[in-house]
């Protein structure tokens, strides 16, 4: 059977304390349980019932700009699987990034979903594998923590990438990432080397 945890800060490991500016009372399903139907958790809804946690429908697709950051802070204070909160702050990486000019303001806080992402990977590395067990060896292709590496790279921040790519080695991606940022900052180094010996 799945495990759900009752928000994202209740996932044993994860340092993520809840969101902000977030009243969790205040959400109507933060209080919702599934019942479990042939093994599976059914969560109840207006309409009936779904195997979709609240976490997991709580972003809607029309969802930007500050209210889909609003919302995605809402669902991570909702009852879902490690697997659904890694989708909507993947989800809301990439929406942010797509709406980089009309919400320029958004591009902070796509660091912090991805880091979020990465830590939550990090901790509970099935949330991005379908392998079941405890000890994952195959992983679901992130665009999260790609899209970080990038946006740090082009800002500049080379060391900073190249430490995001490394902890991204480590569900068989980043390799690439790895490999031309330490080549850049090596070159950056050796240029830096040779400037100063003039």
């Amino acid at each position: 059977m799945a495990i759900w945890f009752e928000r994202m800060a209740a996932i044993p490991g994860v340092r993520f304390a809840g969101s902000p500016g977030v009243v969790r009372d205040a959400l109507a399903e933060a209080r919702v349980r599934p019942e479990v139907s042939y093994g599976s958790p059914m969560w109840p809804t207006t309409e009936g019932s779904t195997s979709a946690t609240p976490a997991s429908r709580h972003v809607p697709v029309e969802a930007s700009g500050e209210d889909l950051v609003a919302r995605v802070w809402e669902a991570l204070e909702l009852p879902g699987e490690a697997m659904d909160y890694h989708f909507v702050l993947q989800g809301a990486v990439d929406r942010l990034w797509s709406g980089r000019r009309s919400y320029p303001g958004g591009l902070e806080l796509l660091e912090v979903f991805a880091l979020l992402d990465l830590e939550l990977m990090e901790t509970v590395p099935q949330a991005v594998s379908f392998d079941t067990g405890s000890n994952p060896t195959s992983f679901v292709h992130v665009t999260s923590v790609p899209r970080l590496i990038m946006l740090l790279e082009r800002e500049g921040a080379f060391g900073d990438a190249l430490g995001v790519a490394r902890r991204l080695a480590r569900f068989d991606q980043g390799e690439d990432a790895v490999a031309r940022l330490s080549e850049k900052i090596g070159a950056l180094a050796a240029e830096a080397a040779v400037g100063g010996a003039a």
